[in-house]
């Protein structure tokens, strides 16, 4: 797994960089060698805050802890991937699988930023997939919504939350 250490508004402790190597390593189990771990330390008052994201075969895990020490934003966020893996184990090795097909298909999606708002921009493959799995990831994720493209029509479509226990689909008209 490819690892990418940084810090925002602060430095990184060299003494935490091989506890997150040694951390992440032992998550190398549940994917192949394509595999690349993001780690991002910032300070937040007066905790101590970790993002992990692990991007694994179309697959995103991500992760966000505040604690009073790195090392313990660090422990509950890959038992949070580790939780998230294993709730999902059958429905990702089946989207692992097909993964190698759909890469073909994949196409890059980039947004401008408009200077009057403050947007913060994010750009990411979209990837052919049935709504089911398109929620599985948005769970994964922790966002509200997810876009993806459509196995079936080619459409790119938008999974979201609804107020209550219900997910929406949004799909464009022709």
């Amino acid at each position: 797994m490819k690892i990418t250490i940084s810090g925002r508004q602060t430095t990184v402790p060299s003494d935490i960089v091989p506890i997150v190597e040694k951390k992440l390593a032992k998550l190398d189990k549940y994917f192949k060698d394509d595999a690349q771990a993001t780690v991002k330390f910032k300070n937040e008052r007066d905790k101590e805050k970790i993002e992990v994201t692990i991007t694994a075969g179309g697959c995103m895990f991500r992760s966000e802890e505040v604690d009073e020490t790195y090392q313990n934003a660090l422990d509950r966020a890959t038992e949070t991937i580790v939780r998230q893996i294993r709730k999902n184990k059958t429905r990702l090795e089946k989207r692992m699988k097909d993964v190698s097909k759909n890469e073909l298909f994949a196409e890059a999606v980039e947004y401008e930023e408009e200077s009057e708002f403050d947007i913060r921009t994010k750009s990411f493959s979209v990837k052919p997939m049935t709504p089911e799995e398109a929620i599985l990831q948005m769970n994964i994720t922790g966002h509200d919504f997810y876009m993806f493209r459509d196995g079936d029509s080619g459409e790119v479509c938008v999974v979201y939350k609804r107020r209550g226990n219900g997910y929406g689909l949004i799909i464009p008209q022709k």
